[in-house]
Formats: structure tokens, C-alpha cells, sequence
């Protein structure tokens, strides 16, 4: 299986945008599954994640109340909903299955979705 991001653009600060991760050539199975980001010149760095069930969430402090992680498991999709976006949130997003507590990425690396926040 792979992951394939898609929903990212240009947006004004303070807008929203939601980025879709559809699994690829499989299913997203039983697996937690992350978002993470990579602005320039910065490390992979982790945003959000979601347990199989949906039951349990985790987010960094950076996004915690603006972000908000789903998925649908029939479809084989994992969403993040942004909003209150800021210049600060312009990076390349990817999804990954995580090992959940560390959030550990342990699966291929998608092409990633660029979002860019315009002040």
C-alpha cells in the first residue's frame, strides 16, 4: 500500500483548508495513521494522528485546537481539516501509518501536498 495526499493550495491566513490521504493499492487496514509536515529547510516534523477506530486523537501543541484529524475507513482515507491557518502552517503534508504512542512513520512516503499560507 501507499499513501496519496491531495487537498493542499494557497490560502489567506486565517482561512481553511482540508487534505484528503487515500490509501493506495490496499487498505489503510488496522493501522494508526499520522499527519506530518516539512516546511523549508526544517525536518519532517509530526502534526496529528488517529488510532484504527477513530476513539483516540493526538496533535502537536502547534496545532492543537485549529486542526482536526478523521478518517473513513470504509473509503480508505484519513482526513485533516485546518483551520485558522497561519503563514507558520506553509509546509509539504504526508500521511503515514504510525506506531501508535511514539507516532512513529513506518510506512512509504507519499509525493505530499503543499499548502501555503499567505499573510
Amino acid at each position: 500500500v501507499r499513501y496519496a495526499e491531495s487537498g493542499g493550495g494557497l490560502v489567506q491566513a486565517g482561512g481553511s483548508l482540508r487534505l484528503s490521504c487515500l490509501a493506495v493499492g490496499g487498505t489503510l487496514r488496522s493501522n494508526a495513521m499520522g499527519w506530518f509536515r516539512q516546511a523549508p529547510g526544517k525536518d519532517r516534523a509530526f502534526v496529528a494522528a488517529i488510532t484504527w477506530t477513530g476513539s483516540s486523537t493526538s496533535y502537536s501543541d502547534s496545532v492543537k485546537g485549529r486542526f482536526n484529524i478523521s478518517r473513513d475507513n470504509g473509503k480508505n482515507t484519513v482526513f485533516l481539516q485546518m483551520n485558522s491557518l497561519t503563514p507558520e502552517d506553509t509546509a509539504v503534508y504526508y500521511c503515514n501509518q504510525v506506531a501508535w504512542g511514539r507516532m512513529i512513520p513506518s510506512g512509504p512516503w507519499g509525493q505530499g501536498t503543499q499548502v501555503t499560507v499567505s499573510s
